[in-house]
């Protein structure tokens, strides 16, 4: 079983004089699914971020995909808080952005898309119960469904590591639940690595294993540590 993230000696933040975490050793493995739990502003997102490439780390060893270069396109799948979707477009259009990953530049920017590409796309939506949604523009969907929509496309990407930020915020306890369900089994089946930032303590014991970002007794920063079970 390989590593998909591996981190040694990492501190992550924004400045040298803003270390939001330390971060000794981190080891995840393939088709693991992490979360990770913390109170507001500890450093859980700017972890993910660290982890995508959105983010530099401070200093340290960040390996992702066993290197330190950007990821090959579309092998990480990122859900964000904010979650990105084009309002104005539909919701085969977004969850299409997704897909795209898969497929050359040219079919992607001229619109002439594979069957199977098309095909990922529709799969993806219908897994989220959105066929009925499907050429809906994403403004006039809830906030729930705006939620799914952006689960959908990174499903549709086909990453082999899915970066996970609340995303079953918005929904329902009977929604999060049944989405919550049908996103293990998808990693599960694909063989995917899940990480997830989440607040629900119970849903986050549900995973492989929980990471806890923690305060260190007088100091600013945090530290990362193995929630037992």
């Amino acid at each position: 079983m390989s590593d998909i993230v591996s981190a040694v000696d990492l501190k992550i933040g924004y400045s040298p004089s803003t270390v939001l975490a330390n971060i000794d050793n981190l080891q995840i493995n393939e088709g693991e699914i992490i979360s990770i739990i913390g109170e507001s502003g500890i450093g859980k997102t700017t972890l993910l971020k660290n982890i995508a490439y959105l983010v530099k780390p401070i200093s340290g060893k960040l390996l992702v995909f066993n290197s330190t270069s950007y990821p090959q396109r579309g092998s990480v799948g990122y859900i964000p808080q904010k979650l990105g979707l084009i309002n104005h477009e539909t919701v085969y259009f977004n969850v299409l952005e997704g897909a795209v990953c898969n497929e050359s530049v040219f079919r992607s920017i001229t619109g002439f898309h594979e069957e199977k590409v098309v095909d990922t796309v529709k799969d993806s939506i219908t897994l989220m119960d959105l066929s009925h949604k499907i050429d809906e523009p994403i403004k006039y969907l809830s906030g729930g469904q705006q939620r799914r929509v952006a689960i959908a496309r990174t499903m549709a990407q086909g990453p082999k590591l899915i970066l996970a930020d609340e995303f079953l915020s918005e929904l329902d306890d009977k929604t999060a639940n049944s989405v919550w369900n049908i996103m293990q089994e998808y990693v599960k089946q694909n063989n995917i690595t899940l990480i997830i930032v989440e607040h629900n303590i119970q849903r986050a014991l549900l995973a492989d294993r929980c990471l806890k970002l923690e305060k260190v007794t007088d100091s600013s920063s945090s530290i990362l540590v193995e929630v037992d079970k």
